[in-house]
């Protein structure tokens, strides 16, 4: 059997890590999410929206009820 040693820093290391990575993925979607509404609210098409952020339709029709 493997043994390995726990070590305090290294799993703070680690948690710092992943809740970085988490927090960028959260900024990339409200970024993305504030560009469609902008664009929708300039009169962009759906279908260019889609294109440019990702997102699905129904996605994009909450963003521009909201």
């Amino acid at each position: 059997m493997l043994m390995t040693e726990w070590n305090m820093d290294d799993a703070l290391a680690v948690r710092y890590d992943e809740g970085r990575e988490e927090g960028e993925q959260i900024g990339e979607k409200k970024g993305r999410e504030e560009v469609a509404r902008k664009a929708l609210a300039e009169g962009a098409s759906i279908e260019f929206v889609t294109k440019i952020t990702g997102f699905d339709i129904d996605t994009l029709e909450r963003l521009r009820r909201d």
